[in-house]
């Protein structure tokens, strides 16, 4: 059982950074890819992008965010971030990490998820 805990999502404006972290329990976090998901209202959850389990070697990016965001994973604090840069209004939505077997886009894939952090893009 993993549980998934987000932090960091607020009020920025647009062009500005935020850094979302996600706190994971248990002690088989190195072997989880984990992915960040986000949902803007009366939308479906949109693929941000995906760490690969252990190393953390291979990352994956949706074509929306590439370039502006990053994904990290610190094993050791048993946690995963989401650098976002650039920020427009688009990007705001509430934002989601989940673990699972491996980095891929689909939503349902997902073992384990957070409750969600709210991101707010002001223009």
């Amino acid at each position: 059982q993993v549980q998934l805990v987000e932090s960091g999502g607020g009020l920025v404006q647009a062009g500005g950074s935020m850094r979302l972290s996600c706190a994971a329990s248990g002690r088989t976090f190195s072997s989880y890819a984990m992915g960040w998901f986000r949902q803007a209202p009366g939308k479906e959850h949109e693929f941000v992008g995906g760490v690969s389990a252990w190393s953390g070697r291979s990352t994956y990016y949706a074509d929306s965010v590439k370039g502006r965001f990053t994904i990290s994973r610190d094993n050791a604090k048993n946690t995963v971030y989401l650098q976002m840069n650039s920020l427009k209004p688009e990007d705001a939505a509430v934002y989601y990490c989940a673990a699972g077997a491996a980095p891929i886009s689909r939503w349902d894939a997902y073992n384990y998820w957070g409750q969600g952090t709210q991101v707010t893009v002001s223009s």
